[in-house]
């Protein structure tokens, strides 16, 4: 085993980091390493070792920089922020006594704030999708689980509580997926999230939440046969599988990607960064969302702050007396 798969195994096995976290180390390490071994292809440790200096990483900077297409500032810092953890994996092992890494200056990255719906867009979208979850149409879904109809009464079902419960709980698209039907306390009215680095945080559930998720179980248990142990996926597909990426993110591109007041990117992540905006906007300490979004530093919080005055400078703008003029002639 070289080193770079036992860096990969430590970070697996030990540090707990999730297998797409493991995936993306492992691409940009061999990615490092192809560029150590030139056109041969092949490197071996001695190699790896000696490349790791400033004077190479610096070179190996610049060839992801000028690379065809050109990899953006935040992906090179990236693949810089990689080798750095893989040299102090080496340092720990003994097999080097300082990080290179360290000494090469990183590239720029624009700061870009958070993307976010307003609130009445939102509203907006659960008010035109109430008759999608509501026990009516659960009744008919019950009678007849089958057939074409009642896999799109299904789906709908589904596709409101995905975007419910990314809003409502301000949880990650990994994080949705691997909630299983114990995770729901609903004599406590919470949900338990397994989030990264293996921490589980407690996440307060809404009344309205909570019973729109009790109305869906009853449709899976129709659509599954009999009652489902705790340990079993809480959102499945009409096909009975735990949801995967794909189906969360092409969810939200249709629920979201025509309706009226929700503009920019749709996806799960822009769900999660409006509940924090609106939570922050409302009075909410920061501690208080750091702890909900399950961020391991009030560093990856703190960025909120920026939406919040960014809306109140256009409120500003708009609702000033003097603003609206420039303050001109002393008004």
């Amino acid at each position: 085993m070289n080193l770079i798969e036992r860096y990969l195994v430590y970070v697996r096995d030990i540090r707990r980091y999730s297998a797409r976290t493991a995936e993306l180390y492992s691409e940009a390490l061999q990615r490092f390493a192809a560029y150590v071994s030139g056109q041969s292809g092949e490197f071996c440790d001695e190699e790896l070792l000696q490349a790791l200096n400033r004077s190479e990483i610096r070179s190996y900077e610049v060839s992801l920089m000028n690379s065809r297409p050109p990899m953006q500032p935040k992906t090179v810092n990236l693949h810089l922020s990689v080798l750095s953890g893989f040299c102090r994996f080496l340092i720990k092992e003994g097999y080097m006594t300082s990080n290179p890494v360290r000494l090469v200056p990183r590239p720029k990255v624009e700061k870009r704030l958070p993307e976010f719906y307003r609130d009445e867009a939102m509203e907006e979208y659960f008010k035109h999708t109430s008759h999608v979850a509501d026990e009516r149409s659960l009744d008919a879904f019950v009678m007849c689980p089958e057939g074409d109809s009642a896999k799109k009464a299904y789906e709908d079902r589904l596709a409101r509580l995905i975007i419910s419960m990314l809003y409502s709980l301000g949880i990650r698209r990994s994080e949705l997926i691997g909630l299983d039907v114990g995770s729901v306390d609903f004599g406590r009215n919470i949900v338990k999230v397994h989030g990264k680095g293996d921490k589980t945080r407690e996440i307060p559930l809404i009344l309205s939440l909570s019973e729109e998720i009790l109305l869906y179980l009853k449709a899976v248990e129709a659509l599954c046969g009999g009652n489902r142990s705790l340990t079993d996926p809480l959102l499945v597909t009409y096909g009975g599988r735990r949801l995967y990426p794909t189906y969360v993110d092409r969810t939200v591109k249709s629920e979201l990607g025509d309706k009226e007041g929700i503009t920019g990117r749709r996806s799960p992540h822009v769900l999660r960064h409006s509940l924090a905006t609106t939570l922050l906007d409302k009075g909410s300490d920061l501690n208080s969302i750091k702890e909900l979004l399950g961020h391991s530093s009030l560093a990856a919080t703190q960025v909120y702050t920026h939406n919040s005055i960014a809306r109140l400078k256009d409120i500003y703008k708009r609702a000033h007396p003097r603003a609206k003029n420039g303050g001109k002639h002393g008004d």
